[in-house]
């Protein structure tokens, strides 16, 4: 049954709380999770767990990065709540809806027919497009900028202290455009969506991230077409290797007053090429 009331992305809770020696009793706020059900032309895609907002960008990111459409394929979005979840409709045309539907034919098969965990396998490691050379160039001093731009734009993590947060930031202009969620994919996702929306060209500045860097987040960075991509925390050595062969400038580990440069060097101004080895530097960032 579709429920007319919309979810929401947080709400207080009763809670028992101990600091500084002493008990208190006081509600808490607490992010939210629902299952959100992605269909295209009628046909479930992914159930996934995220945070009820800003569920059409999710959507539409979720098709984009995971490679299910072209983004002038995409023809109408639509989000109904049901019961404790939600189900984010996309209408795309006919020619993608019937690869889709070949994908699934080639994913149907008999349990433990080992066809199916190849394929996902595959789909999981897939190569990332090529992105062109060129794009934003920043300075030191800006992807710092952008990094301390976050905290003062999560309004979901600024309540419940529970989410990621993606941004776009922009050379000479700031923060663009923030999307939250509790999942770092879903909020990634959730940015491809609304850039989507905009007709945003994702090249022309920096995808800002609160989480460490794994290989799924290099795919969806790709995907889209963001040449730069500034993360709060590590980067796994995969990670690395995929963003170096798809053209993607890799930073990671800025907060504070510095960051990590990984792969192409040409998008920071300062050290475009090999920066002179420091042994004062510790692994402890």
């Amino acid at each position: 049954m579709i429920r007319a009331a919309p979810l929401l992305p947080a709400g207080e809770r009763p809670r028992q709380a101990f600091r500084a020696g002493r008990w208190a009793e006081a509600p808490r706020t607490l992010a939210a999770e629902a299952a959100v059900a992605i269909t295209v032309n009628g046909t479930t895609q992914a159930v996934m767990m995220a945070s009820p907002a800003d569920l059409e960008d999710f959507a539409i990111g979720f098709a984009l990065t995971e490679g299910l459409v072209a983004p002038g394929e995409i023809e109408g979005v639509e989000v109904l709540a049901h019961g404790p979840g939600a189900e984010a409709r996309l209408w795309v045309a006919e020619a993608a809806a019937a690869r889709l539907a070949a994908r699934r034919r080639r994913m149907a098969g008999p349990v433990g027919c080992g066809l199916c965990g190849i394929e996902s396998i595959e789909a999981a490691l897939r190569p990332p497009p090529v992105l062109p050379a060129g794009g934003p160039r920043m300075t030191p001093e800006d992807v710092l900028a952008a990094m301390a731009a976050l905290p003062a734009a999560q309004a979901l993590h600024g309540a419940t202290r529970a989410a990621h947060a993606a941004g776009f930031w922009r050379p000479g202009q700031g923060l663009a455009l923030l999307r939250e969620d509790v999942g770092r994919h879903n909020a990634l996702d959730k940015l491809a969506g609304a850039l989507a929306r905009r007709r945003a060209d994702a090249g022309t500045g920096a995808v800002v991230m609160t989480s460490r860097v794994s290989i799924d987040l290099v795919q969806k960075c790709a995907a889209f077409g963001a040449r730069l991509l500034v993360a709060a925390a590590a980067p796994t050595a995969d990670a690395v290797a995929l963003a170096e062969a798809a053209g993607l400038t890799l930073v990671a580990n800025a907060r504070g007053d510095g960051f990590d440069l990984f792969t192409h060097p040409g998008r920071v101004a300062g050290c475009a090429s090999a920066c002179p080895p420091v042994e004062a530097l510790h692994h402890d960032r």
